[in-house]
Parts: C-alpha cells; structure tokens; sequence
C-alpha cells in the first residue's frame, strides 16, 4: 500500500564498512524502515538490520561479491508519492555525472540518495532535486562524526528531517 496520506518514518545511513552499534540499532528501531546507501561491508550488518525493520539498500564499492549479490547497486522505488532512486557513487547537489543525471533524467526521480563520500550532505540541484547523503555511520574514512539521517515522507514531502550524530569515528579506547 502506498497512501500518501500516512507517513513513513525512515532512517538512512551509509558506508558502514562492517560496523554496526547498539546505537545504529536502538535508532532503527525507532523507525519503520532503513534505507542503507551503500558500502555495508559485511552480512552482519546487512542481518543485524534485517532483524529489526524493513530495508532497502544498494552495495557499494567496497562490498565483496556475496554481498553484491543479494544487494542490487542501484535502487528506483517510490513512496508516499515521493520518487527515489539510490546508488552508491552519486556525487551531490550540482555535482553529478552525466551518467547520474542520464539514470535520474530516465525515470521520474524526485531524490537521489547516495553515499561514498563520507560527507553528509542534503540539499537541492538547479533542477529541484532533492540529494541526500548521510554521511558514513562506520568507523572506517576520514570524517570525524559518524552521521545518520531520520526523517519522515508524508503527503508526497520529505518531512522533519534531523541528523543524528553517532559521536566521533574510531572505537572507544578504555584505561
């Protein structure tokens, strides 16, 4: 059922590299669905998110085969009135490829979703579509805070969206 009147809470991360917490778990159990934007890294995650709520996610370039292939590398879907499309590499706002553009300019596509860069980034192109990017919710890149998206599609809109920061990369040292 797609009714664009009932909203759909979402949480969407990226690049994970293997990593999974208590945190990224207690968080997507507080949604309905999750959306993972590539560079999972192992089926841990894959399962440990599975177990939890519905998700729909694309591999990555760091993804090995097995993974590759149960998980396609790239996503169309629409809800709640609200067109998608989800690949890894995707570039940003003002930044695409002419491949990406060539892939969104092919089918109705109101938001593009990746991750790879490790940057969280969301904002509108010239042609009024929405690009999201989490940043990286693993401990494994450059960035400094691991970062999550969580927001809500409702009536055809992308609704409260918040970030959710995850505290610093890296594992806790303890003395």
């Amino acid at each position: 059922m797609n009714d664009k009147g009932t909203s759909i809470n979402i949480l969407l991360l990226s690049d994970t590299h293997g990593h999974i917490d208590k945190n990224i778990l207690a968080h997507a159990a507080e949604v309905d669905e999750i959306w993972h934007a590539g560079d999972i890294g192992n089926m841990e995650v894959i399962d440990s998110l599975k177990k939890i709520k519905p998700v729909i996610m694309v591999s990555g370039n760091i993804d090995d085969d097995k993974i590759k292939r149960e998980v396609p590398k790239e996503q169309y879907f629409k809800k709640k009135g609200i067109h998608f499309f989800m690949i890894h590499i995707g570039g940003y706002a003002g930044h695409l490829s002419k491949k990406i553009r060539d892939k969104i300019n092919s089918r109705p596509t109101d938001v593009l979703i990746c991750g790879h860069s490790h940057l969280l980034r969301v904002g509108y192109d010239s042609e009024k579509l929405l690009c999201m990017n989490p940043g990286a919710a693993g401990n494994h890149g450059f960035h400094k805070i691991r970062t999550m998206l969580n927001f809500k599609i409702q009536s055809g809109k992308i609704k409260d969206l918040r970030v959710i920061e995850l505290g610093k990369r890296g594992k806790l040292q303890t003395t």
